[in-house]
């Protein structure tokens, strides 16, 4: 590693540094939206039970997510966003 990609690395260590202190602000923030879980599995024509043993979790996961005291994350945050663009080929592929 030469001086110039060193220096450029440490100045961006720094810069890190001070957003997470709050003393600098991000030069952009990017947020992805919750998924509509609740909305997805009316789509599918579900019940709670039967999407929650699909996506490979507690019913009450689902109701927790649905109500939004919870927010799906990684796989299952994947999974629903595949059923949410075409409900009818993933319930297929799901079911085998």
């Amino acid at each position: 590693m030469n001086d110039d990609m060193f220096n450029e690395l440490l100045e961006s260590v720094q810069q890190a540094d001070d957003i997470i202190k709050d003393q600098a602000t991000a030069a952009r923030i990017t947020e992805f939206a919750d998924p509509e879980v609740k909305a997805i599995r009316t789509k599918t024509g579900l019940s709670q039970s039967r999407f929650a043993n699909l996506l490979g979790v507690s019913k009450r996961t689902l109701e927790n997510w649905e109500q939004g005291r919870r927010h799906p994350t990684g796989p299952a945050r994947a999974l629903l966003k595949i059923v949410d663009a075409d409900p009818e080929y993933a319930l297929k592929a799901l079911h085998g």
